[in-house]
């Protein structure tokens, strides 16, 4: 998500298929459920019997579904139990609900998990530019029409890059709902900001031809795959699979132009960030930082800046990049399972 135009513009094509993606992600999946099936079972006393095997199967099988909001259709993956603590995965730029494909097995025993792809990004079907506007409130609106759809009444939410002011605006309209906030790399400060972000801020103070051009180097596949995954990430943990997802997603008709109104429109998240602070202070969310410390578009002092609002706020710094799952989700499902096995009462 480069704010800065040091990095070029790639013209390298995606060097995959659709098949072959979606066959990759799905294989990555199972193998996700497979991992956190062998160490919940190891915990715990083995089944017995064949119908208590499905039983436990069924449990840990993430499931996908879509929900109509309007005139958008929302994708969206869900695992664990109904009768379970909900918790709602809002992803970010340029990503989608697959950046969670392994922290929701890890959290599945004990959590019912749901993650939606937000319009705009992955498999959900909105109408294109000109019939639906690309902005923050609608993104918003259409996961609160999404929470009503589904019936939750009450929610922890964990908010990443482009999900914290979409969670967040969630949160104000909605506090007797959420019971705590997970913030990952999800920023509500000006603190947070590296000083990578010129070429959307002058975007924002001009909205010319010119600037949304100079925002379209962070669309690119370099960009993606070289600064917002690799930076500060080790390479030998980090996959492959959710960079060449997005960049797949990335290169679809219309995308780039839908993701350029969407950095236009940040500006509108800065400006909403006292309300976002207000709402912080006045109602005390339970709230866990956990951040990649090498992110290179939002920085610790992010993390840290919680704590004016919310003093009883947890922060933990990783040593992982902007998108930490792809290499510390065992880490991240740890912290959330303490902190939320202290903070909820079911």
């Amino acid at each position: 998500m480069t704010r800065s135009d040091s990095v070029n513009s790639s013209n390298c094509k995606p060097g995959f298929s659709r098949r072959g993606i979606l066959q990759a992600s799905a294989v990555g999946a199972a193998s996700a459920v497979a991992g956190s099936f062998a160490s919940t079972a190891s915990a715990s006393s083995p089944p017995s019997g064949r119908h208590s095997s499905a039983k436990l199967d069924d449990a840990f099988r993430v499931r996908f579904h879509t929900q109509k909001v309007g005139d958008v259709e929302v994708f969206y993956r869900e695992v664990g139990a109904k009768d379970a603590p909900v918790l709602l995965l809002l992803h970010g730029f340029p990503s989608a609900s697959h950046m969670f494909r392994t922290l929701m097995p890890l959290l599945a025993s004990q959590y019912r998990l749901i993650a939606p792809d937000l319009p705009g990004f992955g498999n959900t079907l909105a109408p294109p530019r000109g019939q639906f506007d690309y902005t923050f409130d609608n993104l918003y609106k259409v996961v609160e029409g999404f929470t009503e759809a589904l019936g939750l009444t009450r929610y922890a939410l964990y908010i990443f890059d482009y999900g914290a002011p979409t969670g967040l605006r969630l949160a104000a309209a909605n506090p007797e709902k959420v019971t705590a906030i997970i913030s990952q790399n999800g920023n509500a400060y000006l603190e947070g900001f590296s000083d990578q972000w010129d070429p959307w801020q002058a975007y924002w103070r001009d909205p010319s031809a010119a600037n949304r051009e100079a925002c379209r180097p962070s669309l690119s596949p370099k960009t993606i795959r070289d600064w917002q995954y690799g930076t500060g990430a080790d390479p030998e943990k980090l996959s492959p699979d959710g960079y060449n997802l997005d960049i797949f997603y990335m290169a679809r008709p219309g995308a780039e132009e839908i993701q350029l109104d969407l950095i236009l429109d940040y500006r509108s998240n800065v400006a909403a960030y006292p309300a976002f602070q207000a709402y912080l202070r006045k109602h005390q969310p339970p709230l866990l930082a956990v951040w990649g410390k090498h992110d290179p578009a939002f920085i610790p002092p992010g993390a840290q800046a919680f704590r004016k609002d919310i003093p009883s706020a947890e922060v933990h710094l990783l040593d992982a990049g902007h998108f930490a799952l792809e290499t510390h989700a065992p880490e991240v499902a740890q912290y959330i399972r303490d902190f939320l096995s202290r903070k909820l009462q079911r």
